[in-house]
């Protein structure tokens, strides 16, 4: 049975190495990402999730991609991709068209607009990206190992 004393936390055994490593990484990812998110968003009026989607699809092949590979990259489903794009849309930073193969897919593209905000938030977002670094010198000498373990860990 747990217990708890007063103003004591409850008797629960402590994470591993493992499980405190990943929970320490969850909590980093959400700080980084809630500063980068005021940063771009303050700056550009877009959230950072929205400049991930607007970032890979900047990164593929033609600037365009189908709606379910860019919600694999980012991590949404397909829906919660075609919510996240249809502001983006209205705004003029992405056009979606039907396959030319396959009429049931839809394919986002960047336009000249959606190209240029993401050039400019990719400059918000470097600035940004510094700050942390120069608060974090160990992360930043250790980059190149840090990568290569999340690569690793998320394959």
């Amino acid at each position: 049975m747990l217990t708890m004393a007063k103003n004591r936390k409850p008797d629960v055994a402590q994470p591993g190495p493992d499980q405190a490593f990943v929970l320490a990484l969850a909590a980093a990812w959400n700080r980084i990402e809630a500063r980068l998110d005021g940063a771009v968003s303050t700056i550009k009026g877009i959230s950072f999730a929205e400049y991930r989607l607007l970032r890979h699809l900047a990164d593929a092949p033609d600037g365009r991609s189908s709606r379910v590979d860019l919600a694999r990259m980012v991590g949404l489903t397909p829906s919660g991709t075609t919510r996240a794009l249809r502001p983006l849309e209205k705004l003029g930073f992405v056009s979606t068209t039907r396959s030319e193969r396959d009429a049931r897919l839809a394919i986002a593209e960047l336009t000249p607009a959606g190209i240029e905000l993401v050039s400019d938030a990719s400059g918000v977002i470097d600035d940004a990206v510094a700050q942390l670094f120069e608060r974090a010198p160990r992360a930043s000498a250790g980059q190149a190992d840090l990568i290569a373990a999340m690569v690793e860990l998320a394959d």
